[in-house]
Protein backbone atom coordinates (compact mmCIF):
# COMPACT_ATOMS: atom_id res chain seq x y z
CA UNK A 1 0.00 0.00 0.00
CA UNK A 2 1.05 3.57 -0.48
CA UNK A 3 -0.29 6.67 1.18
CA UNK A 4 2.41 8.62 -0.58
CA UNK A 5 0.10 10.21 -3.16
CA UNK A 6 -2.27 11.74 -0.56
CA UNK A 7 -0.60 15.16 -0.30
CA UNK A 8 -0.17 15.42 -4.07
CA UNK A 9 -3.85 14.55 -4.64
CA UNK A 10 -5.00 17.10 -2.07
CA UNK A 11 -2.81 19.83 -3.60
CA UNK A 12 -4.12 19.09 -7.10
CA UNK A 13 -7.75 19.11 -5.94
CA UNK A 14 -7.22 22.41 -4.11
CA UNK A 15 -5.52 23.97 -7.14
CA UNK A 16 -8.29 22.77 -9.47
CA UNK A 17 -11.06 24.18 -7.27
CA UNK A 18 -9.21 27.45 -6.59
CA UNK A 19 -8.82 28.09 -10.30
CA UNK A 20 -12.19 26.86 -11.60
CA UNK A 21 -13.87 29.94 -13.14
CA UNK A 22 -17.49 28.93 -12.40
CA UNK A 23 -16.65 28.28 -8.74
CA UNK A 24 -14.57 31.45 -8.44
CA UNK A 25 -17.54 33.46 -9.75
CA UNK A 26 -19.61 32.13 -6.84
CA UNK A 27 -17.20 32.00 -3.90
CA UNK A 28 -14.26 34.13 -5.03
CA UNK A 29 -11.10 33.10 -3.20
CA UNK A 30 -13.06 31.29 -0.48
CA UNK A 31 -11.75 27.79 -1.18
CA UNK A 32 -9.94 26.51 1.90
CA UNK A 33 -7.98 23.57 3.19
CA UNK A 34 -8.36 25.05 6.66
CA UNK A 35 -10.57 28.03 7.40
CA UNK A 36 -8.69 31.24 8.08
CA UNK A 37 -8.99 32.83 11.47
CA UNK A 38 -11.47 35.64 11.80
CA UNK A 39 -14.95 36.04 10.38
CA UNK A 40 -16.32 33.05 8.48
CA UNK A 41 -17.27 33.84 4.86
CA UNK A 42 -20.97 33.78 3.96
CA UNK A 43 -20.31 31.11 1.31
CA UNK A 44 -17.18 28.99 1.15
CA UNK A 45 -15.75 25.66 0.06
CA UNK A 46 -13.63 23.51 2.37
CA UNK A 47 -11.66 20.36 1.72
CA UNK A 48 -12.61 17.71 4.21
CA UNK A 49 -11.59 14.34 5.57
CA UNK A 50 -10.54 11.36 3.51
CA UNK A 51 -10.47 7.60 3.87
CA UNK A 52 -7.81 5.72 1.92
CA UNK A 53 -7.83 2.03 1.00
CA UNK A 54 -5.03 -0.02 -0.50
CA UNK A 55 -5.63 -0.92 -4.14
CA UNK A 56 -2.16 -2.25 -4.91
CA UNK A 57 -1.88 -5.23 -7.21
CA UNK A 58 0.83 -7.19 -9.01
CA UNK A 59 1.51 -4.28 -11.34
CA UNK A 60 2.27 -1.74 -8.58
CA UNK A 61 1.19 0.34 -5.62
CA UNK A 62 -2.15 2.06 -5.68
CA UNK A 63 -4.84 3.48 -3.45
CA UNK A 64 -8.45 4.57 -3.47
CA UNK A 65 -9.09 7.92 -1.79
CA UNK A 66 -12.62 8.73 -0.66
CA UNK A 67 -12.59 12.42 0.21
CA UNK A 68 -15.09 15.16 0.88
CA UNK A 69 -15.50 18.74 -0.23
CA UNK A 70 -18.04 20.83 1.66
CA UNK A 71 -19.92 23.92 0.57
CA UNK A 72 -21.05 25.93 3.58
CA UNK A 73 -23.27 29.00 3.69
CA UNK A 74 -25.27 31.11 6.09
CA UNK A 75 -27.37 32.47 3.20
CA UNK A 76 -31.10 31.74 3.22
CA UNK A 77 -32.07 28.49 1.53
CA UNK A 78 -29.91 25.97 -0.28
CA UNK A 79 -29.87 27.61 -3.72
CA UNK A 80 -26.46 29.30 -3.46
CA UNK A 81 -24.88 26.24 -1.85
CA UNK A 82 -26.29 23.95 -4.54
CA UNK A 83 -24.98 26.18 -7.30
CA UNK A 84 -21.51 26.16 -5.73
CA UNK A 85 -21.70 22.38 -5.14
CA UNK A 86 -22.52 21.86 -8.82
CA UNK A 87 -19.45 23.92 -9.76
CA UNK A 88 -17.30 21.80 -7.41
CA UNK A 89 -18.61 18.64 -9.04
CA UNK A 90 -18.09 20.02 -12.55
CA UNK A 91 -14.51 20.94 -11.65
CA UNK A 92 -13.58 17.55 -10.22
CA UNK A 93 -15.44 14.77 -12.03
CA UNK A 94 -13.06 13.18 -14.55
CA UNK A 95 -10.65 16.08 -14.05
CA UNK A 96 -7.26 15.57 -15.71
CA UNK A 97 -5.30 16.36 -12.55
CA UNK A 98 -1.54 16.27 -12.72
CA UNK A 99 -0.03 15.10 -9.44
CA UNK A 100 3.44 15.94 -8.14
CA UNK A 101 3.74 12.30 -7.12
CA UNK A 102 1.95 9.34 -8.64
CA UNK A 103 -0.78 9.32 -11.23
CA UNK A 104 -4.53 9.84 -11.10
CA UNK A 105 -6.41 6.95 -12.71
CA UNK A 106 -9.99 8.11 -12.08
CA UNK A 107 -11.88 10.78 -10.15
CA UNK A 108 -15.61 10.30 -9.72
CA UNK A 109 -18.52 11.74 -7.77
CA UNK A 110 -19.76 9.21 -5.21
CA UNK A 111 -22.58 10.92 -3.25
CA UNK A 112 -23.67 14.14 -1.53
CA UNK A 113 -25.66 15.21 1.49
CA UNK A 114 -27.35 18.57 2.00
CA UNK A 115 -28.31 19.50 5.54
CA UNK A 116 -28.58 22.28 8.07
CA UNK A 117 -25.36 22.50 10.03
CA UNK A 118 -24.56 24.17 13.32
CA UNK A 119 -26.93 27.08 13.76
CA UNK A 120 -30.36 27.15 12.17
CA UNK A 121 -29.19 29.54 9.44
CA UNK A 122 -26.13 27.51 8.33
CA UNK A 123 -26.45 25.06 5.47
CA UNK A 124 -23.86 22.58 4.27
CA UNK A 125 -23.57 20.32 1.26
CA UNK A 126 -20.94 17.62 1.65
CA UNK A 127 -19.84 16.07 -1.62
CA UNK A 128 -18.05 12.73 -1.55
CA UNK A 129 -15.58 11.88 -4.30
CA UNK A 130 -13.53 8.79 -5.02
CA UNK A 131 -10.10 9.00 -6.60
CA UNK A 132 -8.07 6.04 -7.75
CA UNK A 133 -4.31 6.66 -7.85
CA UNK A 134 -1.12 4.78 -8.67
CA UNK A 135 2.18 5.46 -6.94
CA UNK A 136 4.99 4.76 -9.37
Amino acid sequence: MSYGVAAALQAAVFQRLSGWPALMALVGAEVHDALPSGPVPALYVALGPEVVRDRSDQTGHGAEHDFTVSVVTDMAGFAAAKEAAAAVSDALVDAPLTLERGRLIALNFHRAMAARAGGKDRRQITLHFRARVEDD
